[in-house]
């Protein structure tokens, strides 16, 4: 992790601590003497691919240094029901502070990963990755980005900063893809912008109109039918990366996976996925359960 990622977790950190505390854990404050120590554990309650160990880490340690963690799971690791990821012992205060931040994390950064590792398995044998898109969490991009990393995907654009991607509406407003692509590699040339270009088009037509004048990097293929996108794949016959966009769901991912693109992007993989069952529990807990 970088000096700018560990500043945006520590800034995502105390901001998701300040919403959920406000001016005290009032239940914990009035319950549980100060001082008391205790021991807890993460419990997997579903099977998935984990994510967010590294995240819980950095929260745990944010509100208490002095927190003793076990760690028996790392990010990527496959897990199932009854599996212990990780053991904390110190002040039941901190583990009580911390318990809801951590669970929101790993529960949505384990679904992402879950599911994408289910997309990249499918893939495995038609040489087609899976890309994640910007249809994420606000403030929480870079986890959900990091979740598809984890299980197996491959990170597109982090922001707008990052790449030059002229959609249709770049183009609608450009007046037309030439006009686009002229504008789009002066820019890069006059800012000494070393990012990429990757333009979307809709139509064999279009797609011929970026072959004939060049200047990307990438084509985006959104919203082709099958025939159609394969058709376009063996025009451009490898002079540029591919991706198809658009109507790719769980259901049909082999299917344009199979029509040859270097990538296909998928929203779903962050937009609307389900985080999978973690709980914290204390070992108390666990001792009075076998009795």
């Amino acid at each position: 992790m970088d000096q700018i990622e560990r500043n945006a977790m520590h800034q995502f950190i105390q901001l998701a601590i300040r919403e959920d505390v406000g001016d005290g854990d009032h239940t914990s404050l009035s319950t549980i003497p100060k001082g008391a120590q205790g021991k807890a554990h993460i419990l997997i309650k579903e099977s998935g691919i984990l994510a967010g160990v590294e995240v819980a880490k950095a929260i745990f340690k944010e509100i208490d240094p002095e927190l003793e963690l076990t760690i028996f799971f790392e990010d990527g690791q496959e897990v199932n029901p009854g599996d212990i990821v990780i053991e904390i012992y110190g002040s039941v205060h901190s583990i009580l502070l911390a318990e809801r931040l951590v669970l929101n994390v790993m529960q949505r950064m384990s679904g992402i990963a879950t599911v994408t590792n289910k997309v990249v398995k499918q893939l495995s044998k038609t040489g087609t990755r899976v890309l994640d898109t910007r249809k994420t969490t606000p403030g929480i991009r870079f986890l959900e980005k990091e979740a598809v990393r984890i299980g197996g995907g491959v990170n597109h654009r982090f922001g707008l900063y990052d790449m030059i991607l002229i959609k249709d509406n770049h183009v609608d407003f450009a007046g037309g893809i030439k006009s686009a692509l002229d504008a789009a590699n002066k820019y890069r040339r006059e800012h000494k912008k070393n990012i990429d270009i990757e333009i979307e088009v809709r139509s064999i037509d279009e797609l011929n109109e970026v072959l004939e004048h060049g200047g990307v990097e990438r084509i985006l293929l959104d919203n082709f039918d099958i025939k159609t996108l394969k058709e376009a794949v063996q025009i451009i016959d490898k002079r540029f990366v591919t991706e198809a966009s658009g109507g790719i769901t769980f259901e049909n991912a082999f299917e344009y996976a199979s029509c040859g693109v270097d990538f296909i992007s998928m929203g779903a993989l962050t937009h609307s996925v389900k985080s999978i069952d973690i709980s914290l529990k204390s070992n108390l807990a666990k001792t009075l359960s076998k009795k």
